[in-house]
């Protein structure tokens, strides 16, 4: 199956069986609207909409007949979800739980609930803090005005609730691409009170904003078949994952706003094979990128 409704015909891709779930909890809803974001999302875009409580908790229980071993809560804002805490608790009883988050809405109440949260598990809890630059005007010139501060506030309050945040840099600063500017951005963090920083660096995805701000894919820039050596059904994320949001199933959390990547409405029935046709499965491939924490 097609992840795009691109023409082109890239390469198949084998289901190799769900190990990983994404869950868009919070839809394209965010509280702050980035010029670099993939998929669109701000606080007025609800192409994908909050998922019900009561979905997700039915979603866990077919993850769990699926056996899927790493669960994902992205959106959107996730903290924006009014069940956000009830969502972590119920996941956190049958695997490991990241979280995609900006930070902003991490005060010291909800970081210590955090805190509680992944105590009472046997699992782990990551949070993995959006943050693109060392300083405010790096970071704000994307993610816009204020944030920086707000970021590392939240970031703090995980630290000081015992939770050590993983932040998240899209490398939308060419200094961040190579290994130099990736050590200054690690001691960066260290000069800010972050002693053990963690670090995901990921490489931007020319659609949705990001592709005005930066210009979309070129027109050749593609798998084609026969560009995937057998192994990579084990190294690239959507051969064990599918992404779900309000809308239905998707192959993974970057193409949810791409017209024609819908795979169903039910998760049992998008558990197939899917043909890697969209520019950004090129970038994945290239970069050897996974949005696996």
């Amino acid at each position: 199956m097609p992840v795009s409704s691109s023409p082109h015909l890239g390469p198949v891709l084998p289901f190799l069986g769900l190990d990983v779930l994404w869950i868009q909890v919070t839809g394209t809803v965010c509280n702050i609207a980035c010029l670099h974001c993939f998929i669109s999302c701000g606080p007025k875009n609800e192409s994908h909409p909050m998922m019900e409580t009561q979905d997700v908790l039915r979603l866990l229980d077919q993850a769990r007949r699926e056996g899927v071993k790493e669960y994902y809560f992205t959106g959107g804002e996730p903290f924006l979800h009014s069940d956000i805490l009830l969502l972590i608790a119920r996941t956190l009883e049958q695997g490991p739980l990241s979280i995609l988050t900006n930070g902003m809405l991490i005060d010291e109440p909800m970081a210590a609930a955090l805190a509680r949260a992944a105590t009472a598990s046997s699992y782990s809890l990551d949070l993995r803090v959006s943050l693109d630059g060392i300083h405010a005007e790096e970071n704000d010139a994307v993610r816009g005005r204020g944030t920086f501060g707000k970021i590392l506030e939240g970031a703090r309050q995980l630290q000081r609730a015992g939770l050590n945040p993983v932040f998240t840099v899209t490398t939308v600063h060419a200094e961040y691409e190579d290994g130099s500017g990736r050590t200054r951005f690690l001691e960066s963090l260290r000069e800010l009170g972050f002693d053990r920083p963690r670090v995901k660096f990921i490489p931007p995805f020319r659609i949705g904003r990001e592709a005005h701000r930066s210009g979309a894919y070129e027109p050749e820039f593609h798998l084609s078949e026969g560009d995937l050596l057998p192994e990579s059904a084990e190294t690239l994320q959507c051969g064990s994952c599918r992404a779900v949001t309000a809308r239905g199933v998707f192959p993974c959390p970057i193409l949810i706003e791409e017209p024609g990547a819908r795979m169903s409405s039910e998760l049992e029935e998008a558990l197939v094979p899917i043909r890697l046709n969209h520019p950004a499965c090129a970038t994945c491939h290239i970069e050897g990128f996974t949005c696996r924490t």
